[in-house]
This record gives C-alpha cells, sequence and structure tokens, in this order.
C-alpha cells in the first residue's frame, strides 16, 4: 500500500518479488504483487528466466494461468534459448506445459461481444462469453467433457445459444490459422471444439433437451470388449473436417490415425489429445472412463478395474460398463489366484534391477538377508 515500495525491485540474481513468489508455489502473494502493478514481463533475471518461467517450474497451474492472465509472454527464451514452456517440460511439469500451450486470452472472445463496423448486433452475446471461454480453456479435451460443460451451463442448453458459439468457433479457428505468427493447434482445437458444439444442436434439435442420450452415444461401448466406438468415429470425423488441408498439424494426425484399426491403439482421441496438450505418452495417471478426467481416484466396486473421477460419473458410465463388469470381475479372481507365485519373480526382477543400477547396495546386510529369503521362497 506504500507508494514507496518497489514492487519490482531485484535481489541479487536479478530476481523480482513476483519470481520468487511464483517459483515457491504461493498464489496469494502472486495475486497481491500483480493487483499492486508487478511486472509479469520483467526479464532482468541474470539467466533471463521471467515469472512465467517460474511459475511453470514450480508446477502450479493455477499461477501459471494467473500469470498468462495478467500478459505474460509465452515466446520469451531465456539463455539458453529455451522458453516457459519448454523449461516446464524439461523438469517434467506437463500440466503446466498443457496451460501455456493451449491458453487462449478472454479479450479474443469478448471482442466478438461487440458489435462491430456495421453490425447492429454482436455475434455472441456477452452472457455467452465466460461459459464458452471455460470451454476453450479446458484442457480435458474428451468429447463426453465437453458435453458436461455445456450441461452445467443452462444458457448454453439452447440450439440458438450453440449456433453463435459455433459460429465464433470458426471465426476464431479462421483467424488462428490466417494470422501472421499461426497457430495450427489452436485452430484444431477451436474447431474440434466447434464440432462437439454443432453435435450438442443436431441432438438438441432432435427433442434431446438434456444431452443425455448425445452422452450415452458417446460412452457406449462395443459389445466385443466395450470398446467407444461411435466416440472413436466422431473424433475421426472431427479431424476429416478440419477446413485447411494444407496444415502440418492435420497431415501428421491422419498419418497417425488413418492406419488404425478401430478398436486398436492409438485411439484418435489419444492421437489428437497429445498433439493439442503436448501431454507425454509416458506419464503415469489414472483417467476418468467417463469424461476423461485426469486424477480419477474412484473405482467401481465390483470390478475395481474402472476408474471415475465422481459418483455422477460413475452412474452415466454404467449402463454400458455392466455389461463387461462380470468378465472383469472373473479376470480379476484369475488374477489373484496367480498372485503367490508371480509376486516372488517381481520382486526378483526388481532387486536384479537395483544391483544393476547400483551394485554398492549389494553390501548392505539388509540387502543381503532380503535376497536370501526371496531366493528360498522362489525355490519353495
Amino acid at each position: 500500500a506504500n507508494n514507496d515500495v518497489r514492487i519490482n525491485c531485484l535481489d541479487e540474481n536479478g530476481m523480482t518479488p513476483l519470481m520468487h513468489a511464483a517459483y515457491k508455489g504461493k498464489a496469494d502473494m502472486c495475486r497481491l504483487l500483480l493487483q499492486h502493478g508487478a511486472d509479469v514481463n520483467c526479464n532482468q533475471h541474470e539467466y533471463g528466466y521471467t515469472a512465467l518461467m517460474f511459475a511453470g517450474l514450480s508446477g502450479k497451474t493455477d499461477i501459471t494461468s494467473m500469470m498468462l492472465d495478467a500478459g505474460a509472454e509465452r515466446d520469451i527464451v531465456n539463455s539458453v534459448g529455451r522458453t516457459a514452456a519448454q523449461m516446464a517440460a524439461f523438469v517434467g511439469q506437463h500440466d503446466c506445459v498443457t496451460v501455456i500451450n493451449n491458453f487462449f486470452s478472454l479479450k479474443r472472445l469478448e471482442y466478438y461481444t461487440r458489435p462491430q463496423g456495421l453490425e447492429r448486433e454482436p455475434k455472441l452475446p456477452p452472457n455467452l462469453a465466460r461459459p464458452l471461454y471455460k470451454i476453450i480453456m479446458t484442457t480435458n479435451l474428451n468429447p463426453v467433457k465437453i458435453v458436461l460443460l455445456v450441461k452445467e451451463n443452462p444458457v448454453l442448453v439452447d440450439v440458438a445459444a450453440l449456433e453463435k458459439c459455433y459460429q465464433v468457433m470458426d471465426l476464431l479457428c479462421k483467424q488462428c490459422v490466417t494470422q501472421q505468427d499461426m497457430n495450427e493447434v489452436l485452430a484444431m482445437k477451436m474447431h474440434y471444439i466447434s464440432c462437439v458444439l454443432r453435435k450438442c444442436v443436431s441432438f438438441l434439435q432432435k427433442r434431446d433437451d438434456t444431452l443425455e442420450a448425445l452422452v450415452k452415444n458417446l460412452l457406449k461401448g462395443r459389445d466385443s470388449d466395450g470398446f467407444p466406438q461411435y466416440q472413436e468415429k466422431f473424433i475421426r470425423e472431427c479431424i476429416r473436417k478440419f477446413p485447411y488441408c494444407e496444415a502440418t498439424l492435420l497431415q501428421e494426425l491422419v498419418r497417425s490415425i488413418a492406419p488404425v484399426e478401430i478398436g486398436n491403439d492409438p485411439t484418435a482421441f489419444s492421437v489428437l489429445s497429445q498433439a493439442l496438450m503436448g501431454q507425454m505418452a509416458l506419464v503415469d495417471a489414472d483417467y476418468c472412463n467417463t469424461c476423461g478426467e485426469k486424477g480419477a481416484d474412484k473405482r467401481c466396486s465390483l470390478c475395481k478395474a474402472a476408474l471415475y473421477c465422481s459418483l455422477a460419473c460413475q452412474k452415466l458410465h454404467w449402463f454400458t460398463h455392466k455389461k463387461m463388469c462380470y468378465s472383469l470381475q472373473e479376470q480379476d479372481a484369475d488374477l489373484e489366484e496367480d498372485t503367490p507365485r508371480l509376486k516372488p519373480l517381481k520382486a526378483i526382477k526388481l532387486i536384479s534391477l537395483l544391483i544393476h543400477l547400483n551394485p554398492q547396495t549389494v553390501q548392505t546386510s539388509t540387502f543381503k538377508e532380503e535376497t536370501c529369503q526371496l531366493h528360498t521362497i522362489r525355490n519353495l
């Protein structure tokens, strides 16, 4: 509150208070500093680091979003030529990479909420801007998730409203391709969301006022293995309809998906997600079987195989999961019978790996004791 305090003062390394707060994951402090005019793009650090880079290194997606909302430049590079997204990826903070790569300014959307030129009405009613922006900023591209985001906003569950929304999405897609610094990734994302909104419109016109039928179609699994064929075909169709055939990203997606038979890996959703979100394929995470939300921590109480992020998602998925649940229970029972035989073998392989990585480990008495026990189990 004191005007004599220099909000952008530097320490001996050229770090501002905002950089320190971002690196240490202090969201409240970052918010306070930004409210008092902290320079989010200050580049006086001895190695050229910015507040956005430190936010990415911290792994805090909320702080990363805060920096971007405050106008942080994504293309600034540090002394070794790395951007904020590249620095976050280097230390394994893939969620922050996703946030940085998919950031879209609310101001660009709000531009369409005001009449332009000779227009009497804006292309997008102001009350639709925030709900649509939430959909644009989602990092979960599962079509079920996007439909659920539409359902949770009553103003969107309307044919006229959704038509205006997807028309604006098409304009943004074109803008991303034709602008000087072309962004094919963002263009594809805008196009994909537009396709999902169009599908919502077609179901609303069929008197599916709650979009329940659309959700069920997207979740319905194949009788043989539960694979969601309708969802796979829909995503492939969305990619095929991308209007800019010369785009490099489109060609890469087609090359990755076209040779794969429906039902095999990689799925169209996994290829599209990796291309647009920049998520690493080997990142260990549990995803909801219904909406694809990351960090699902609830399991089907019967088969223990299906994962969900909420009870609501579990209820939505039950109509199709119940067909496979019994067979999954039988598979689980078979695995439990084999467990006593498999566990010691896995443990011995792990010990062998540890020896390979660190030969000094074998010198410890505890290790020798445990190895003897494992050999005894194996002999039995």
